[in-house]
């Protein structure tokens, strides 16, 4: 802080502290740092490294060192190099600097670079945007393309303004058409059978026009939290329809298959849908698409539709475009000042890094080879800017951050600029340069240099803030594999506590519980200027931090507007207006819990139960958000150790889980096991009965030590000891591992194990 700013912290990242909330089992201290990797790696880091990243044989088992995955994605995009004259010792002293880059953390590429590059797959990208036309043909066309992009790594963004609306008439057989909505819901459950390698979720943006006459329906087609989940759904305003905002009139709705007018709507109706769903539920978010266009490089190549998944990047129909993120919080000297000297050194290194990707990239179709190649397009962005104001004393809800936010990335965008003309005048323009916005102008590589992207698992590895957002807590429960639920603390807030003399375990406990230190009264108030969390700094905020990053950003800006619980509707369309006037190009909005208030309205009429169906099977009752899950931690002789798991509704076992590592020779029959069990307990079948069945399936094989005794064990122990210590699940809970779950940029993150969806 200024009086007594603070330093890089060392080791892997803030102080745990051991809290026992586990059945019958002692807290262990958590596993020291696999000595086989020499990095400068957190716990969380090499978890989700290996958990997400490192390569795995045929039979599931990692067979790559994190260092091994640093040097084969250095290798692989140094080879660029060769296309462009350099020799193979010149290559290899590029790969040097792009290995000492990422391991140093300086810089990590997004996330398929990262999973793919030097593997036969070797699709690189994260972002692809694909047309959707008007016809049977084409629709499915659109489909299949996106489910061989899901199956390689990357996120596909798609307008569906194109589509004829429902009702209208189809030529080639006199029916009716159903609507831009009913195919996507085709889309949707092409991405829910495609699982991306086992890596990463397929993920959607769906985009519809707001002159479109189905625009009403697309606003509310999320309206149940169920449908449309593997989309983030926007609505592409325009210019017409804000100046009909502005003076309460009306616009028009037209016939993509006419192009003419289908109808009138009043604007502020449409706006005031917008709004009150966004406030229900985080969505439609809101994208500015003339906005966007003004700012499009290459208007005579065609006009951008929609963006990637999480909206902060625009591109043309079959377009592609690579990410990667600088990290901030490495940009500050010993004595708190800002290191623009490493900066300046690590933007051109990434726009070399970047600029290679292109060519070594294996695309998932020719066209987008063709497009993305034409154009160029790479998005350096940032990460750890949350951490860089920490470290320089300045609060993130201030007008010193805001104003330096803007030099920050002002910086970044005329460097990356700079490097980008350098690699022109060594490797030529980009093919589309002569017709763009920089023909006669610049002579640049790149149609773009910059875009600010969600940084969920790679701020993991990195050990630093996402994105540009603020911090989403001071302390935080997180769960390890052991079983051991444990306090986590930010490590700058860790130093400066033990620095000024208010550092306890039970404060740290406290915080962890609250969610922020503002009502502290022993942590002094300039601890508390600086250390502010996602919920301590208003919508308003959060918006001129995002419209000051847009500034000097060529294409667009993911950041989640965070809301609290009590926000008023009022509230979200101040927040959507105030980023109009202020430049965004996109907004994404949250509500602290809206997600969940369906499901709880549910718990409280009383259906959370069993149901039949009309077929007369029982369907299973849906579990709580609010809920209770046991864990007890054993060690199975010649086995090692497991965690398990029980989640317990109406102080009945509900769910049964554990944890066995994934090359076990039993791993499969263990899980489809546990499954059956939990579906049992949720249709109110007497756990005793169920226990018996494993009772008499390990006297009939004579294995009283197996998985099965274990899992006995702890159901019986759950049933009849109810005061051991619990943990409560909160409506942000991870599915993967219990943690708690953040919402940044129009993504969920699970910062303990890396887990990431659309919403």
């Amino acid at each position: 802080m200024r009086e007594g700013s603070i330093k890089q912290p060392a080791g892997d990242g803030g102080s745990e502290i051991a809290v026992d909330m586990s059945v019958g089992a002692a807290s262990d201290k958590t596993p020291e740092i696999d000595s086989v990797n020499k990095l400068p790696l957190s716990r969380n880091a090499l978890k989700v490294l290996e958990k997400r990243y490192l390569t795995r044989n045929e039979d599931g088992l990692v067979i790559e060192t994190c260092e091994e995955l640093f040097r084969r994605v250095a290798k692989t995009v140094a080879s660029g190099d060769l296309r462009y004259g350099k020799t193979s010792t010149e290559a290899e002293e590029t790969e040097k600097k792009f290995y000492d880059m990422m391991t140093s953390l300086l810089f990590l590429p997004n996330s398929p670079t990262l999973m793919n590059a030097g593997k036969r797959l070797g699709q690189l990208s994260a972002c692809f945007v694909l047309p959707v036309s008007d016809s049977m043909e084409e629709i499915f066309d659109a489909v299949k393309y996106s489910a061989i992009i899901h199956k390689t790594g990357g996120g596909t963004g798609f307008s569906f303004s194109r589509l004829r609306p429902g009702g209208d008439v189809v030529g080639s057989t006199k029916g009716v058409s159903s609507g831009p909505i009913s195919f996507m819901a085709v889309f949707n459950q092409a991405t829910d059978t495609v699982k991306q390698g086992g890596t990463r979720r397929g993920a959607n943006m769906g985009l519809l026009r707001v002159d479109h006459p189905d625009i009403m329906t697309f606003i509310k087609c999320k309206d149940d939290n169920k449908t449309f989940n593997n989309f983030n759904i926007s609505v592409g305003l325009t210019e017409e329809f804000i100046k009909a905002l502005e003076t309460d009139g009306e616009y028009d709705l037209v016939n993509p298959r006419t192009k003419k007018v289908a109808g009138r709507l009043r604007a502020r109706d449409v706006f005031n849908a917008v709004v009150a769903q966004a406030w229900k539920n985080g969505e439609p978010g809101i994208v500015f698409l003339d906005r966007i266009n003004a700012a499009n490089p290459t208007p005579h190549i065609g006009e951008i539709e929609s963006t990637n998944p999480c909206g902060e990047q625009p591109l043309l129909p079959n377009e592609s475009c690579n990410l990667g993120s600088i990290n901030l919080a490495k940009m500050v000297t010993e004595d708190s000042k800002v290191n623009w000297s490493l900066l300046k050194g690590t933007v051109w290194t990434a726009v070399h890094f970047l600029d290679n990707v292109i060519d070594v990239n294996k695309y998932p179709l020719p066209v987008i080879d063709e497009m993305t190649k034409a154009n160029r397009k790479i998005g350096l962005g940032v990460m750890g800017w949350a951490d860089m104001l920490i470290r320089l004393g300045i609060p993130y809800n201030s007008e010193e951050a805001v104003e330096l936010a803007g030099k920050v990335m002002k910086f970044i965008q005329t460097e990356g600029t700079s490097a980008s003309c350098s690699l022109a005048s060594e490797r030529g323009v980009f093919p589309n340069h002569k017709g763009s916005i920089y023909e006669g102008s610049l002579e640049v590589r790149n149609a773009t240099v910059t875009t600010i992207a969600p940084t969920g698992t790679l701020s993991i590895i990195a050990s630093c803030s996402s994105g540009v957002e603020p911090l989403y807590a001071v302390s935080f429960v997180k769960t390890v594999l052991e079983g051991t639920k444990l306090v986590e603390v930010n490590p700058y807030f860790e130093e400066v506590a033990k620095e000024r003399g208010f550092w306890s375990e039970r404060l740290m406990e406290e915080i962890a519980a609250k969610g922020s230190i503002q009502d502290f009264a022993e942590i002094p108030d300039d601890v508390k200027r600086v250390f502010v969390t996602a919920h301590d700094i208003t919508p308003l905020d959060h918006v001129r931090m995002q419209a000051e990053f847009q500034r000097y950003v060529d294409n667009a800006v993911s950041k989640t507007l965070n809301f609290r619980k009590e926000a008023t509707l009022h509230d979200v369309e101040e927040a959507y207006l105030h980023a109009y006037r202020l430049g965004c190009k996109g907004v994404t909005v949250y509500r602290d819990g809206s997600r969940e208030e369906q499901v709880l309205s549910t718990l409280k009429t009383g259906t959370a139960s069993p149901a039949f169906t009309e077929e007369g099977y029982i369907e299973p009752m849906d579990l709580p958000v609010d809920r209770i899950k046991y864990a007890s931690k054993v060690h199975i002789p010649n086995e090692g150790k497991y965690e398990i798991e029980v989640t317990v509704v109406d102080q009945k076992p509900r769910e049964i889980w554990m944890h066995a590592p994934v090359e076990h020779k039993i791993a499969e029959i263990l899980e489809a096991l546990l499954r059956l069990l939990s579906i049992g307990l949720r249709c109110n079948i007497n756990p005793r009965t169920l226990l018996k069945q494993i009772r008499e399936s390990m006297l009939t094989y004579g294995n009283v030590s197996s998985p099965l005794a274990y899992i006995e064990r702890t159901l019986l122990k759950v049933m009849g000891k109810f005061g051991v210590q619990p943990v409560r699940v909160t409506s942000t809970t991870c599915p993967e591992c219990g943690g708690n779950t953040q919402h940044e940029g129009g993504c969920e993150v699970c910062h303990n194990c890396g887990f990431t969806k659309c919403f």
